[in-house]
């Protein structure tokens, strides 16, 4: 990993501890993505603002993880063509992820996903085939590790039963955290939420939150998640997020910050990554969801997925920044307030800590507004 990362773990770090932080299993994309544009119309042709090329799918929460100093491991398939090719090398050598449990397939083309990002929302068309070999033979035993994050959706991962490569990761000690995504058949099965029984945490979005419970309101969801897992993270956009963790005792809600959004590629696996960050740091749930919420809003500030995904060096500079703004209104006090604890972490954070790649256009600084 370039820079000096930070490790927010250090304090943890015992001999005979787990090689790896997180390990996490999915679909690698090549993502395409356009930026600061109107919306499309049928034949017309419009221009974007902004345009960037990166791995996407899992590998945005991977190298997110990995950016916020996380020990990372990434099982995947990936081509031997010229994307499989860019991701590959992008991710071992630019981003530092072990790439030990993934492997190249010939005469298997690159899944490819193009995002267009217009009036703060986004649109994508992806192609790509199933993955040559099932997960469970792509990984077969899982590297020791603190964490392993699923999609519940995901056959190949956790089964309701619980077996699984999951099960052998938690056998040796693992965190599961989960997410799930939208389902395309709107079918909101309920069996889905079984597998919860076999995580510690669960970090959907409202919508799919709501669905999934049968619920109308973003709290009541909350309340039958955190009867199944013991902890439960409720994104909510602009509205922020609340969270309960049984395990701590702690019931938490954070704000949004005021951030004019860009592009919403892979904030919210930057905002699950941060999450896994503070939990296996140990921190109070009102600072990791206070932390997740910084990290997904410094991506929605810049162009491309993986890309816009925020180091400590970004986290820092906003914190030094926010310090050095003048603004006495309530908000920036607010935000002065609901980061003091940034404070004892930045005399630990090198100045030369890890930060984002930038993307073909940089429009917009991260300062607070």
């Amino acid at each position: 990993m370039p820079h000096h990362p930070f490790d927010p773990l250090a304090a943890l770090r015992t001999p005979g501890a787990p090689e790896f932080d997180v390990f996490v299993h999915g679909t690698v994309f090549l993502d395409i993505i356009f930026a600061g544009m109107p919306a499309p119309m049928p034949g017309t042709e419009v221009w974007a603002e902004g345009m960037a090329s990166c791995p996407g799918g899992i590998a945005n929460l991977a190298v997110a993880a990995r950016r916020l100093g996380l020990r990372t491991s990434l099982a995947a398939a990936f081509s031997d063509d010229d994307y499989g090719d860019f991701c590959w090398r992008t991710l071992e050598q630019q981003e530092g992820i072990d790439l030990g449990h993934s492997r190249r397939f010939p005469e298997w083309h690159s899944p490819v996903t193009v995002s267009m990002s217009f009036a703060g929302d986004r649109s994508m068309v992806s192609h790509g085939h199933a993955s040559p070999v099932p997960a469970a033979e792509l990984i077969g035993e899982p590297p020791r590790c603190r964490a392993v994050f699923v999609d519940l959706a995901d056959e190949g991962c956790l089964t309701e039963d619980g077996s699984g490569w999951v099960a052998k990761a938690r056998a040796q000690g693992a965190l599961c955290f989960a997410d799930v995504g939208w389902d395309p058949k709107e079918e909101w099965s309920r069996t889905v939420l079984d597998k919860l029984g076999h995580c510690h945490a669960f970090m959907p979005n409202a919508t799919e939150a709501m669905a999934y419970t049968g619920t109308t309101t973003v709290h009541d969801a909350l309340y039958r998640i955190a009867d199944r897992v013991p902890l439960a993270i409720v994104t909510n956009g602009a509205q922020g997020a609340i969270g309960i963790d049984s395990s701590t005792g702690e019931e938490a809600s954070v704000p949004a910050l005021r951030v004019e959004g860009l592009d919403p590629t892979g904030s919210g696996d930057v905002f699950a990554a941060a999450m896994v960050v503070g939990t296996l740091a140990e921190w109070p749930l009102e600072d990791r969801m206070a932390f997740a919420a910084l990290c997904s809003a410094l991506a929605l500030q810049q162009f491309g997925g993986s890309l816009a995904a925020p180091g400590w060096g970004d986290v820092l500079d906003w914190w030094h920044a926010l310090l050095a703004d003048r603004s006495s209104d309530s908000y920036h006090r607010s935000l002065r307030r609901r980061y003091a604890f940034l404070e004892e972490i930045a005399p630990h954070v090198p100045v030369t800590a890890c930060r984002r790649a930038t993307a073909t256009i940089a429009k917009r600084g991260d300062l607070p507004s």
